[in-house]
């Protein structure tokens, strides 16, 4: 088992139509504006941004985020990552009863050298920073979207 690897899974059910949540996440500009651990986003270009996150341990992931699908139709949109993390990371938008399931996958080396150095011991306490940043992700764009 490769310690620095994780692959996460999360799933958002949202009473939104699946037409504002994609666009609600196609702006990657505004996630600081509802997702207090996604401190920065600085846009390179139109389909590239480094990102800053901080979830609840004592420490910064910042990666180069670059697009790689955009595809409304599907309700998909998918990026590809290096820097603190490489790999990759994709939402999958689907209408879900009255509103919209917002599944998120993501495939990802830690490439930070602290963490790296910290895998084994520090494995449980990531994967649950991880989580603690997806629960707050989806109450803020919950927040959001009834705000709009």
């Amino acid at each position: 088992m490769d310690w620095n690897r994780y692959r996460f899974l999360s799933r958002w059910s949202l009473p939104a139509p699946p037409a504002a949540v994609y666009a609600a996440l196609e702006r990657a500009d505004d996630y600081p504006r509802w997702w207090p651990q996604v401190r920065a986003v600085e846009r390179l270009d139109e389909v590239t941004g480094v990102i800053r996150a901080r979830s609840l341990l004592p420490y910064d992931l910042t990666f180069t985020a670059r697009e790689v699908r955009r595809d409304p139709a599907a309700g998909v949109l998918e990026i590809a990552m290096t820097g603190d993390l490489e790999g990759w990371a994709r939402w999958t938008i689907s209408p879900h009863g009255t509103g919209t399931l917002a599944r998120y996958d993501q495939e990802v080396e830690v490439t930070k050298p602290l963490l790296r150095r910290l895998a084994v011991p520090g494995r449980p306490f990531f994967r649950v920073n991880h989580a603690l940043m997806m629960r707050s992700g989806r109450r803020g764009l919950r927040a959001y979207l009834e705000a709009v």
